[in-house]
């Protein structure tokens, strides 16, 4: 037995989705599916019910589920300690942090909060939502820095992870002065869309923001990419409209690079927030958390 079985079926449980799961997972659908029916076989019990619309637990998998999150928990919080007698390791922070707040949002954040606290040794992994969210539930990141918005919520459980509130950013729909495609596009002329693939956080929070309004069918994909600097680099050279965050782009506005492809009722306001999980960290770490709160 594999601790990511464990995971793997927490994951499972959480979703109610094997292609959500396994999405969260980075995994393709039938290896995380293999994975499953590995986890079954070892436990000797079926635990999902596969005969319905949305995955749900037998009687059997709801006995194993706190077994197996007082499993990962232990497993996860014994790593951390066995760090710790390693002063190097427990000294350094560990942050997963999206690509995009990376290169504009995390240097001046980190340098705000080393006025008041040394931070020592970090390392930083700056990956898509989906990679960071996996770093975080395999316990190999101890914070993570993202874009938030309520009608998508990044994958961590609130009986795993807490979050703080660190800043605020808006998503705009911008194009290059060259391009003539405004919001709202006419119904008999489709609006070129440079689109965010699904393991982007920005990505989702676009497509559920834009689903509680009449969804826009005329926004035709013409180019996807999970990296922020991509579509805002597609949109500089005219290539379509797309959602950036105002961090990434201001340079951009404030010398006609980009300019408003719509009003301001098109903007969607994102939180920028920073989650760790609920065990206890590093001394280092905690310390830091203290800052932050």
């Amino acid at each position: 037995m594999e601790l990511s079985w464990l995971e793997d079926f927490l994951a499972l449980a959480e979703s109610g989705s094997f292609s959500r799961a396994a999405e969260r997972r980075n995994l393709t659908q039938p290896a995380f599916s293999r994975r499953i029916r590995a986890l079954e076989s070892w436990a000797g019990a079926a635990l999902f019910d596969r005969d319905t619309r949305h995955i749900r637990l037998t009687l059997a998998g709801e006995r194993f589920r706190p077994v197996a999150e007082e499993t990962v928990r232990r497993l996860v919080q014994g790593r951390e300690e066995a760090r710790e007698v390693d002063s190097a390791v427990s000294a350094t922070l560990r942050f997963a942090c999206t690509h995009a707040l990376s290169l504009t949002f995390f240097p001046d954040w980190l340098r705000s909060h080393e006025r008041d606290t040394p931070l020592g040794s970090i390392r930083l992994i700056s990956e898509s939502l989906a990679a960071c969210e996996s770093l975080m539930h395999e316990g190999n990141a101890q914070f993570l820095l993202c874009h938030q918005h309520p009608a998508a919520m990044p994958r961590l459980e609130a009986r795993a992870f807490v979050s703080l509130p660190q800043g605020d950013d808006v998503l705009i729909p911008v194009r290059a002065q060259s391009l003539d495609a405004t919001l709202p596009g006419m119904e008999d002329g489709r609006l070129p869309y440079l689109a965010y693939s699904p393991e982007s956080g920005l990505g989702r929070i676009v497509g559920a923001a834009r689903a509680k309004k009449d969804p826009p069918v005329w926004l035709e994909p013409v180019f996807t990419a999970h990296l922020a600097t991509a579509i805002r680099a597609m949109a500089v050279a005219g290539r379509g409209i797309a959602w950036l965050p105002l961090t990434l782009i201001q340079s951009d506005l404030a010398t006609g690079r980009l300019v408003r492809a719509g009003s301001g009722d098109w903007d969607i306001p994102v939180e920028i927030r920073v989650y760790r999980p609920r065990h206890r960290l590093s001394p280092t770490a905690e310390q830091f958390w203290d800052c932050l709160s």
